[in-house]
């Protein structure tokens, strides 16, 4: 387990897990904290670089929690159909 908070993704791993999601930076960005921290960019692939950078940043920004099993599946694991993606591949 990785506490994200306190040991912050690089931009590379941030993308790698996003990627692995099949979403975009700005899919898996916290609207309240990243307006707190200023984070006002555009959603498109222009920006995408800018957005990666901005989340590795502020980390608090980035939803939690992100969970990764060892056969690579990631899911954003707000909800128990997530959840139960993650555990059926640790399974």
């Amino acid at each position: 387990m990785r506490r994200y908070l306190d040991e912050p993704p690089t931009v590379d791993e941030l993308g790698a897990v996003i990627e692995r999601l099949g979403l975009e930076p700005w899919d898996v960005a916290r609207p309240k904290e990243a307006r707190e921290e200023g984070i006002d960019l555009p959603r498109d692939a222009e920006h995408r670089a800018e957005w990666l950078a901005a989340l590795a940043a502020h980390p608090r920004t980035i939803q939690r929690p992100i969970i990764t099993a060892a056969d690579g599946t990631t899911v954003v694991g707000r909800d128990e159909g997530s959840l139960a993606r993650v555990i059926d591949a640790e399974a």
